[in-house]
């Protein structure tokens, strides 16, 4: 739903000047030395995108589902690890406050996530709870004078170091609590940043606490509800996501285009030999298709008429496919691919997480099943 079409086409054109003249221009000096520079980060909270979804009476762009969608397709251009900087401020940990947080709640941390001056991290994943969420064991306990005690570690947690904002998933008792912690609170400890394949420039760090105390009002929506806060976003997750790999696809393709056009084999530019046409076709196809998903199940969000699976589909489908596209470019550019340091060779190692993050490809596989059989029942 493009609530108006004018606004809408000039942030896009603001959002493909952005990628062109400031983010894929950084993306190797930000892969050597795993740092967002800072004038690029300062462009990025310049354009608003730490509010992407939340509301603009919280300072904001507060855009529909399908303006989202429209917006990734063209960040995805540029190297993931930016998006991982500002989008997550939109997500989980935006997401469970605008659901389920308290109008004090929302009003002491919306506004600054908006503008970027504070970085909100989501805390769900264990070391025995990944997929499995609901086997988490970090617990928050009565404190006997209406605050909590919190105990545990969370594992892979994106944007932990520079984080002054910790949703974080806790048992209380036989269900699961969400908890907003401020970052530097006695008892929480922020572990050593943790070295990837890809995504460099987005740090990841587990987290300790150790008898953390927390007031009451850092509990998120009613006790045992934690679970059910974080689920309530995750279509809006997974079709962003879906949107974004569905840029990265066209990206990696444009570059493979590009080099097939100016590399000459046999006497011939290498796009004129038909496997690496088909190569080329292929990757297109599933290109289109995994946009046309995010687009169409986007607008479907914004009008309450999403199936259930829907969203799990264009997820599981946009990364599936995104995987396919970076072998395919890596191998059209043969040796030069291969190289440390091509642009295929960091977006090729940046695509493989997406079968992985917010949902493995086998979860999104049952969840879609389930809703199929679901359907025919």
């Amino acid at each position: 739903m493009i609530r108006d079409r004018t606004a809408q086409e000039a942030r896009l054109l603001a959002a493909k000047r952005l990628v062109e003249d400031v983010l894929i221009p950084a993306e190797a000096e930000m892969d050597q030395t795993d740092e967002v520079p800072a004038p690029v980060l300062a462009a990025i909270r310049e354009a608003g995108l730490f509010g992407i979804s939340i509301p603009d009476s919280f300072g904001g762009l507060g855009l529909t589902m399908e303006e989202e969608a429209e917006l990734m397709l063209v960040l995805g251009h540029s190297a993931p690890a930016y998006r991982s900087r500002y989008a997550l401020n939109s997500g989980g940990a935006a997401q469970i406050l605008l659901h389920a947080g308290s109008e004090a709640q929302q009003a002491r941390w919306l506004p600054s996530m908006a503008s970027g001056e504070i970085v909100a991290a989501f805390c769900l994943s264990e070391q025995e709870a990944g997929s499995d969420a609901a086997s988490l064991r970090s617990e928050a306990r009565p404190d006997g004078s209406g605050g909590w005690v919190l105990q545990g570690s969370k594992r892979w947690v994106t944007n932990a170091p520079e984080a002054g904002l910790f949703l974080v998933m806790a048992r209380t008792g036989d269900a699961i609590s969400a908890f907003a912690v401020p970052a530097g609170v006695p008892g929480l400890t922020v572990l050593p940043t943790q070295r990837k394949m890809g995504l460099r420039g987005m740090h990841v760090a587990d987290l300790r606490f150790d008898g953390v105390r927390l007031p009451g009002d850092a509990l998120v929506g009613p006790a045992g509800a934690g679970l059910r806060s974080a689920l309530a976003g995750l279509d809006k997750v997974r079709l962003h996501l879906a949107a974004l790999c569905a840029g990265l696809s066209e990206r990696m393709i444009s570059d493979g285009v590009h080099h097939a056009a100016q590399r000459q084999q046999f006497g011939r530019p290498l796009h004129e030999h038909q496997m690496v046409a088909a190569m080329l076709a292929d990757s297109a196809t599933e290109a289109l298709a995994a946009r046309c998903m995010a687009l169409e199940l986007a607008r479907k969000r914004d009008e309450g008429r999403l199936a259930p699976g829907e969203a799990a589909a264009a997820k599981l489908f946009a990364t599936e496919a995104l995987g396919r596209v970076a072998d395919r470019m890596l191998q059209l550019h043969g040796g030069e691919g291969y190289m440390e340091g091509s642009a295929i060779e960091r977006l090729y190692r940046d695509a493989r997480l997406f079968r992985i993050l917010d949902g493995t490809s086998e979860v999104q596989r049952i969840v879609v099943s389930r809703w199929a059989i679901h359907a025919q029942g």
